[in-house]
């Protein structure tokens, strides 16, 4: 009998099979000859999935007849489906070219995707949806970390105020970088205060861009290291809704919601991305040390139809930021950041930021035909921000003095630390709390035209382009005095608001460009000038004259005029390898300070590009050479917050960027898996050429032959993951290699460097439905203390190890 219920078993699961068919295809990019791995294809309503590999080729067995939708997706990409019948024995073909969802982004985006950033001669990186929603970072410097080139000095180990420079061109509050989002530029005041107090929300931004040589020149003024385009959630081509919902250590929370629909002649996209957290540090006597940020954005757009002769589409973004953050430039002693290093003093129980910052674009799109295009943005940025922090402490003889300067040396200024550590204070105005209330305001218009035609071989492309913008900072600041009392900070004095900081800085910019893009076979060649003139403004009424009447005004002006030229060469020896070179001058502006020069440099590079199914991989080598290079006195950077900027002089930096990506499963593995590796690996050395003096700046004495602060000579980071259409695991690695504090030569003092620090990070996330996944990250695994800064003031630490948990679901 047993043996007749096996022979029966046997039989049917043989019927069973023989019932039974195979999908299986290729999933490439739009231009249906790159593969892409990774990439979830599944049969509707069923549990049969699978996920292309390495050559982008993916197979689906055993699936019982029948018809079926094929739904093939992917972050970042347009869902794509078709309708397939499944029969007996036999197997069907499916192929997709994929369609990126931001592939609807106007001209005056660096480039659509990383299929293009394979065609651009020059050195330019592209963090895809995909990249970004494996960890899903809050923080930029966390991000940006994976990029070859990319400099970071960490702050508040929340990312909020980042300090990024690109190819060492200095970090201080990312004001020699151009940044933009959706091709708009985004810092306060970009021309006449660049120190960027806020950078846009990176949780809800669906890609990033990174240009860094001869192709940044159309996205000035600043072109020396690079530019950042920070590409928002596009407006999704049919309805979409997505919900993410973590929370984790130290109280951190985070919501992230958008709905957005297509119709025939109209389309939106409402968002918000909100996260806090109740910070990782302790307040001596107690208090949230953390902060709560809520971010608001909306889209619209009306277009003609899409087979309109000429086709125009009208497109409003609006969007606002609050933050109020209980953070502080009070950093620690070495003696007490080696006892305890998550420690906030009693002095800076009262330091917070609070910052509101709103955008309007209007973006106007026409294309007259397939070979020409124009598009126009109106844009307005707003940023009104108070950091209230501590600012200079009086002992009991009445000597005020910095905190700098308390904490470089202690003991030399005891009763003043004893003061900052809860001390009770014989003076009713002991500590001095700084009002560091600005305003910005940015707004402006650019134009891109685009021509593209052939002649017989030869393809060719021209952008032009034109901006004309004006912005403006101005400081309204004023200084409260407070007694310490056994650790509690008593207002015993208001201060008048305009008696501090009294002035407005402004600039009006005109610029243009025009960039020629040629290419013959398999030589491609991008000239481009670039045209910048600016008019630089300051107007400064003084600490005694708050109503702003002009009693004592005092004015100043410089005007700049300036041609930044650069070309790009690209050769492809075959469609897997090439090469590429470019030189372009680099350019930043002087402000109004009558004598200081603008920042000039030449900047070469020479690289080669390597992609063929599971490895790619990329080489740079750059030289910034720089006639002038300038410092700014930030307080930030542990100056003395004038902001003005000064000439550094000659200036030689030169590295490698290094990149390699390879799936560790190889191309034709026989797996539903993928484990892919990538290395990213950069190499920075910068030297000042000539000795000088920058004063009240942070740089103080500087000799020939001195390093550049806050640049590490080395920075590896590693990404490993195992991915799987149902699951992936992630785990990535981060060296910094030592860095100075402050310019020098030799053995580096204790006193004046970061030690070098590797930092693990991990996420997982899990497939609970085609709609919904679990997740979970954790950053600083392994819960290295580790010393980040020296500056503003004292010691700061990176954070902790931490936790997040949550779920996604997309409709």
């Amino acid at each position: 009998m047993r043996y007749l219920y096996l022979t029966t078993l046997f039989f049917t699961s043989q019927a069973l099979f023989a019932q039974s068919g195979t999908v299986k295809g290729k999933i490439t990019q739009i231009n249906g000859i790159n593969a892409l791995p990774g990439i979830s294809v599944y049969l509707d309503d069923t549990k049969y999935g699978s996920a292309s590999n390495a050559n982008g080729n993916y197979t689906i067995k055993n699936i019982p007849i029948g018809n079926y939708t094929l739904v093939v997706s992917a972050i970042g990409y347009f869902t794509l489906t078709e309708e397939v019948k499944i029969e007996e024995n036999k197997t069907t073909v499916a192929n997709f070219p994929m369609i990126e969802s931001i592939s609807t982004l106007s001209e005056i985006t660096v480039t659509s995707g990383s299929t293009g950033i394979k065609d651009i001669p020059g050195s330019v990186y592209y963090i895809s949806p995909k990249a970004i929603e494996k960890f899903s970072y809050t923080d930029i410097n966390r991000t940006l970390r994976a990029v070859p080139g990319v400099n970071l000095q960490e702050e508040d180990g929340f990312g909020l105020r980042p300090n990024i420079g690109l190819r060492g061109t200095g970090t201080e509050r990312s004001s020699k970088i151009t940044i933009m989002e959706d091709g708009v530029l985004m810092a306060p005041a970009p021309y006449a205060a660049p120190a960027a107090y806020y950078f846009p929300t990176i949780g809800r931004m669906q890609a990033i861009e990174i240009l860094k040589g001869s192709s940044q020149i159309k996205y000035g003024p600043y072109t020396t290291g690079g530019a950042i385009n920070l590409i928002s959630t596009q407006i999704p081509k049919d309805f979409s809704a997505r919900i993410n919902l973590l929370a984790g250590s130290y109280g951190s929370k985070n919501l992230h919601a958008y709905v957005g629909n297509s119709h025939k002649n109209v389309a939106y996209v409402v968002e918000t991305y909100q996260f806090g957290s109740d910070g990782f540090k302790n307040l001596d006597g107690g208090g949230s040390t953390g902060f709560d940020k809520k971010d608001y954005l909306a889209k619209v757009r009306i277009n003609t139809n899409e087979d309109a002769k000429i086709y125009q589409s009208l497109t409003f973004k609006a969007g606002q930021v609050n933050e109020i953050s209980n953070e502080t430039y009070l950093g620690l002693t070495q003696e007490d950041f080696d006892a305890t290093p998550y420690r906030r003093y009693f002095g800076s129980q009262v330091d917070n930021i609070k910052t509101e910052q709103t955008q309007l674009s209007l973006t106007h799109g026409v294309k007259f035909s397939n070979f020409f295009d124009i598009n126009t943005t109106l844009y307005n940025t707003k940023l009104a921000r108070n950091w209230y922090k501590l600012d200079n402490v009086k002992d009991g003889a009445g000597n005020i003095t910095n905190i700098v300067d308390i904490l470089e040396q202690p003991y030399d200024y005891k009763e003043a630390y004893d003061i900052i550590r809860g001390s009770s204070s014989v003076n009713d105005d002991a500590l001095f709390v700084k009002a560091n209330n600005r305003s910005y305001s940015s707004q402006g218009v650019q134009t891109v035209l685009g021509f593209n035609f052939t002649t017989n071989s030869i393809s060719h492309d021209i952008d032009v382009g034109f901006r004309l913008h004006s912005d403006q900072m101005d400081r309204f600041q004023w200084v409260d005095e407070y007694a310490m009392d056994k650790g509690v900070m008593e207002l015993t004095k208001s201060g008048t608001p305009g008696t501090e900081s009294n002035r407005i800085e402004s600039a009006k910019a005109f610029a243009t460009y025009i960039q020629y893009k040629l290419v013959l076979g398999n030589f491609t060649a991008i000239p481009g000038i670039r045209y910048e003139n600016m008019t630089l403004s300051k107007q400064d009424y003084g600490k005694n004259d708050p109503e702003r009447t002009g009693a004592g005004l005092s004015e100043r002006s410089n005007e700049v005029e300036v041609f930044i030229p650069g070309i790009g060469l690209d050769y492809k020896f075959t469609p897997y390898l090439s090469t590429f070179a470019g030189v372009h001058k680099g350019f930043s502006p002087p402000g109004s300070k009558e004598g200081t020069r603008p920042e000039k440099s030449v900047n070469y590079e020479l690289g080669t590009r390597f992609s063929k199914t599971a490895l790619s991989g990329e080489a740079v080598l750059f030289v910034n050479n720089y006639s002038n290079l300038l410092g700014t006195d930030l307080a930030a950077g542990g100056g003395g917050g004038t902001s003005e900027l000064y000439n550094a002089g000659e200036v030689l930096t030169k590295g490698l960027e290094f990149q390699l990506t390879y799936d560790l499963l190889g191309p034709n593995a026989n797996t539903p898996f993928r484990l892919p590796l990538s290395v990213v690996y950069t190499y920075t050395d910068s030297k000042f050429k000539n000795d000088f003096d920058s004063e009240n700046g942070n740089w103080g004495q500087v000799s020939a032959g001195d390093d550049f602060p806050y640049l590490a000579n080395n920075q590896i980071t590693f990404i490993v993951g195992l991915e799987h259409h149902k699951f992936n695991i992630n785990l990535s690695g981060r060296y910094m290699g030592e860095m100075r504090t402050e310019p020098g030569q030799g053995a580096i003092p204790a006193n004046e460097k970061t030690e070098a620090y590797f930092i693990l990070d991990a996420s997982a996330n899990y497939s609970i439905h085609k709609n919904i996944s679990l997740f979970t990250n954790a950053t600083n695994l392994t819960n290295k203390v580790y010393l980040v800064s020296r500056q503003p003031a004292g010691l700061r630490p990176g954070m902790p190890i931490a936790f997040n948990l949550g779920i996604k679901a997309s409709f």
